[in-house]
């Protein structure tokens, strides 16, 4: 039995969680979850929107599962993921991005994964008001950090045979912040002469990806540039409603969908679970569960792929619930 920390979150997030659990356990494998709670439905309560039991629930059980959390904008506490992933210093960020049959999209041949820096560039937070009509934002990179990250791309991409990484940053413009970045990837690159390397301004990946996404494979970048190219990666998919998010530490990991809690959908039963429920595809993964994480990606392929029991924006008119219980379904199949 695995011993692992349930952040259900807010908005959205104890609706796709529930629907996540029903189809995570019918792969067989037994967890004993730990539910702690976070976010701004408990500030009130607490103090804070992440009290000290959740990191010390994810400190001792070495793994969570999260919902998603909000974020306020412009004012107040910065972010709750920020802030959980540089407590427990989970400095990888891996978010695949892989077109599923069924699902809306432009293309049908996508299977990238966006390798993003957690603690450093923009979101630490080194910002200050110069005075009441200026204001200055830090961006921090450091060799050591941006040594680690790159190390954790190249040892994916050797442990998942993937065969290139691509170094993606603007220094041409931050030309010591982002040149840091790109001295420290190209140090890493060359004890890994197995995976073909190069490198690209994030403007024009950006364009790259829109034009030819089939030319790229791991994308390593610096913690902005990873947030931005890991949604335009999403939207190559289909959306946010498909994309995992999984963050790495030394001895810990955290896993989540990427997309945000979409409060005004509280409630209604009806967002598409699977973003997080392929979270917990490469939660069991990295639990060494390889079959059962096989049959549950499989399992959300079938159902997706089918179009009858799925949520409204891939078609359908399932519930949350109604659709992780059909994936549930599908896995006791496969798992026969």
């Amino acid at each position: 039995m695995y011993n692992v920390t349930l952040i259900p979150g807010d908005g959205v997030g104890p609706e796709i969680t529930e629907a996540t659990l029903v189809a995570i356990e019918a792969t067989g494998i037994k967890f004993n979850w730990e539910t702690v709670k976070a976010g701004a439905d408990i500030i009130e309560e607490e103090g804070t929107p992440l009290p000290q039991k959740v990191l010390d629930s994810v400190r001792k059980n070495k793994i969570a599962l999260k919902g998603p959390l909000t974020t306020p904008i412009g004012t107040g506490f910065r972010s709750v993921n920020v802030a959980l992933r540089k407590e427990l210093d989970l400095f990888a960020c891996l978010r695949p991005a892989k077109t599923i049959k069924g699902v809306k999209s432009k293309f049908d041949d996508i299977d990238l994964v966006i390798v993003r820096e957690n603690t450093e560039d923009l979101y630490a937070g080194i910002e200050r008001q110069v005075d009441k009509d200026t204001a200055e934002t830090i961006k921090r990179n450091t060799r050591g950090a941006s040594e680690r990250i790159a190390k954790f791309a190249f040892d994916y991409a050797v442990k998942e045979n993937r065969k290139k990484v691509t170094a993606v940053t603007k220094a041409n413009i931050c030309k010591f912040s982002d040149g840091l970045f790109l001295e420290a990837s190209r140090t890493i690159a060359e004890k890994y002469p197995q995976i073909e390397y190069e490198e690209r301004l994030v403007d024009n990946m950006c364009m790259q990806l829109v034009q030819k996404p089939e030319l790229y494979d791991v994308l390593l970048l610096p913690n902005l540039y990873g947030d931005i190219v890991s949604d335009l990666a999403a939207g190559l998919i289909g959306g946010l409603g498909i994309a995992p998010g999984a963050n790495y530490g030394e001895d810990m990991a955290v896993f989540e969908a990427v997309h945000g809690s979409a409060p005004k959908y509280k409630g209604l039963n009806k967002v598409n679970p699977t973003a997080l429920i392929l979270s917990g595809v490469l939660m069991l993964k990295h639990l060494g569960e390889i079959e059962a994480s096989n049959n549950l990606y499989n399992a959300v392929c079938k159902v997706i792929g089918d179009g009858k029991s799925v949520t409204y924006d891939l078609g359908g008119s399932s519930s949350t619930l109604e659709m992780g219980q059909a994936i549930a379904e599908e896995v006791k199949k496969l798992e026969k």
